[in-house]
């Protein structure tokens, strides 16, 4: 998916950038970059950080740069920030979401506006490319900004750096975060507020759907005002945010807590103790234990020294090995043992065949799953969350496929998790994995362990209803 943060300091802003930036890195491993607005215009360093830390990468260019005024990004595979020079001057811009139609916007502005993009591997277009020519087509930063995000099929918050401020825009419809925070050095905003609190900042609001702001070190200027319609996306809370971070007020592990303890809350399993996916399942299995009194324990502990996120690869081979090598099973807490594990989601489910194979091998005696969301039935529309390219890699769908002997579409029967249809895929799910019993929270269970009305929740990927 990627993430972004800016500064805007009274004094230079390099390190309050830096590490705001990589508190960014759990959004996607693949590239990470800096641009900041200097005596000199604007200077910008993008690196590869497929294999490396974000803080690694940039140990040698840091020195090289200074200012005031400063924004970065790290992303899923497009180099950003990207440097820009137009009508509206020079400027670097950053960007997060997805462009459906890009291969449509991209033919528009070389017909009517002689634009030429440069082709990035695979014969795409950098997106934040295209969002530039879209934004230079108007006569002003936040009105290139709005017919640009008006222009897109999917979804777009960026920011975008001049040396006169930073202008942060949130999606149209608020899909992802957008948070402005401030300190007595100035101020700043960030997709995560896991980035403020060790450097000094302290949040202020979070933008609304389609709010452009331009900040300075001085304060916060509103140029567009927020929209209505507000549907962020829940595997924010589910997945995707760090536990620290809150979105909309909803902090993110307290969501976990309260999921967590809602599953416990509909289930009459029996089991010796409870225990999480490492990381994001074990605050749910935290919320379970507590709630159901039983033993809280790491049949499983990850090894992250060396081994990267699983979900990131491209290769579906690559993505097993990175998962398979990161877990290390425990035989002592796993032998003779009914375990019960909480996890966020179910995307593949490749990974989990292969991890709960190793634990029945050193002995357990029964494998039973709770899922903190509902069966994830249709790719995203919006976000970049996973790099699946089908909806066929999906557990849920392939199992609805065999079911009906097809994949276009899913009847609306298994949606509703009293059905015989459901019953039937979630059951299809488990043989494959091997579980001994499987569960997914419901989606009004979902929606309440969130708290925030569901009308300004995106529930796409398992409803089909954006």
């Amino acid at each position: 998916m990627g993430g972004f943060f800016g500064v805007a300091s009274r004094e230079d802003c390099v390190a309050n950038l830096f590490y705001g930036t990589d508190y960014h890195s759990h959004l996607g491993t693949r590239r990470g970059g800096l641009a900041v607005a200097g005596r000199d215009g604007i200077a910008r360093f993008i690196h590869d950080i497929t294999n490396a830390q974000f803080r690694s990468k940039f140990e040698h260019d840091l020195p090289k740069l200074a200012g005031r005024l400063g924004i970065g990004a790290i992303s899923d595979s497009e180099d950003q920030p990207l440097i820009i020079g137009s009508h509206l001057g020079t400027w670097a811009l950053v960007m997060v979401g997805v462009i459906r139609n890009s291969l449509a916007l991209t033919r528009e502005l070389c017909r009517t506006h002689g634009a030429h993009f440069s082709e990035m591997s695979g014969c795409e277009v950098n997106p934040v490319e295209i969002i530039a020519a879209l934004i230079s087509r108007e006569e002003s930063f936040e009105s290139g900004i709005r017919s640009a995000q008006r222009a897109i099929d999917g979804s777009c918050s960026l920011l975008l750096l001049t040396e006169n401020g930073i202008w942060a825009a949130r999606d149209l419809y608020g899909r992802t975060p957008v948070i402005l925070g401030t300190s007595p050095s100035g101020n700043a905003v960030t997709m995560e507020t896991c980035a403020f609190a060790n450097i000094g900042f302290e949040p202020v609001r979070d933008l609304g759907p389609g709010e452009v702001v331009r900040i300075t070190p001085e304060g916060f200027e509103t140029l567009l005002p927020p929209l209505d319609a507000c549907r962020i996306c829940a595997f924010l809370w589910v997945y995707y945010g760090y536990p620290s971070s809150s979105y909309e007020g909803v902090n993110v592990e307290e969501f976990r807590y309260r999921d967590g303890t809602s599953m416990a809350d509909t289930d009459d399993t029996r089991a010796d103790c409870v225990a999480g996916i490492p990381d994001s399942g074990t605050s749910y299995a935290v919320g379970y234990s507590h709630r159901k009194g039983l033993p809280f324990v790491r049949p499983f502990v990850k090894y992250t020294p060396t081994w990267s996120r699983s979900f990131m690869p491209q290769s579906q081979a690559d993505r097993e090995l990175v998962a398979r090598m990161k877990l290390i099973p425990i035989r002592e807490l796993a032998n003779g043992h009914s375990l019960l594990f909480c996890d966020d989601s179910i995307v593949r489910g490749t990974q989990l065949g292969d991890t709960f194979g190793r634990l029945y091998r050193v002995g357990a005696k029964e494998i039973h799953l709770r899922i903190a969301c509902p069966p994830l039935l249709f790719g995203c529309r919006f976000l970049n969350f996973s790099r699946s390219r089908s909806e066929m890699d999906l557990a849920a769908r392939r199992a609805v496929n065999e079911l009906e002997g097809r994949a276009d579409e899913v009847p609306p029967a298994y949606l509703s998790e009293t059905s015989a249809e459901y019953a039937a895929m979630t059951g299809k799910i488990a043989q494959s994995l091997a579980l001994t019993s499987l569960r997914y929270q419901t989606v009004d269970g979902m929606l309440a362990a969130i708290g925030t009305p569901s009308s300004k929740v995106c529930t796409y990927c398992w409803t089909g209803r954006g």
